[in-house]
Formats: C-alpha cells, structure tokens, sequence
C-alpha cells in the first residue's frame, strides 16, 4: 500500500467523475483540505468513509487501497493484493496503538518522577532540580507521542 500511489488514483478517479475536490469533500462531509492531503500522499482516508468515498468514485476498497484498478479476471492477484492491503491496516493501527501506549506510560511515568522521587530520596537542591527537570523532559515526550498519536488519527 503506496500513499503516493493511492493518492494519485483517488485524484484520477475524482477527476474521471468531474468533481472538483471541495465537491468531495462535501459529499463526504470533510474538509477539501483533507482531500487534498491524500491526493498528495500526505494521509490516508479514515477507514470510517473509504466505503462512502469508493461508492462516490466507483471503485472497490481493494483498488483504494491498492492505488489502481484491478483486473479481475486474475483473481490469484486479486486475494493477494487484498491480503497485503489488510495486513498493511492491521500492522499500521497496531503501530498507532503502540504509540499511544507509550505515550500514556511516559507521561505517567513524568508524573512519577517528577511528584515522588525528589520526595523519597533525600536528595540536595540540585540533584532535586535535575530530577524534576527529567520528570518534566518524560512527560513532555508522552504528551508529544499522544499528539502524534492524534495528528494520525483523525480526518480533518
């Protein structure tokens, strides 16, 4: 599964149908701009509306997700393609999950650090100071993890 290409397919058959990407968008009730991020490679259509959208440009979820039509007179290929293409979804939103996962545990773990650790070791001033600076660096690494989390999440 090619972004790129993916892209470049849903611009062709947008086109093919005559429709300009704001008309898209507000059949699939989006914004032209998250159109435009998945012609250009940048993002994917949420799983939510690939049904909606292949409707809109008549073609199936497997040519979607394969970037170009396929013939289905070889149908070997065709089971293929359609295998990679889900295991290619199932391995990203494991990733995604993964992400957000960590991201949780950093920041509770910042949290941790920052509100007990100084506390329970009789520490000096600066040796304090480092800790809590840590506490803080962990728990802004959580926090952007979490965003990135929902940056490739949503639609726009």
């Amino acid at each position: 599964m090619n972004q790129i290409e993916t892209g470049k397919f849903i611009a062709e058959c947008r086109k093919e149908k005559k429709l300009t990407q704001a008309q898209l968008a507000e059949k699939l009730n989006i914004t032209d701009r998250a159109i435009s991020k998945w012609e250009t490679g940048r993002s994917m259509p949420d799983s939510s509306i690939m049904l909606e959208l292949c409707s809109l440009l008549n073609i199936s979820v497997n040519e979607l997700l394969t970037g170009g039509k396929i013939d289905m007179s070889d149908m070997d290929k065709y089971k293929e393609n359609a295998e990679n293409n889900l295991i290619s979804l199932l391995h990203n939103r494991k990733k995604l999950f993964i992400i957000r996962l960590m991201g949780w545990g950093l920041i509770v773990c910042g949290i941790i650090i920052f509100l007990t650790f100084p506390a329970i070791l009789n520490l000096n001033v600066m040796q304090e100071i480092v800790m809590r600076v840590m506490g803080i660096l962990i728990f802004v690494c959580g926090n952007i993890a979490i965003y990135f989390y929902a940056k490739y999440q949503k639609v726009d």
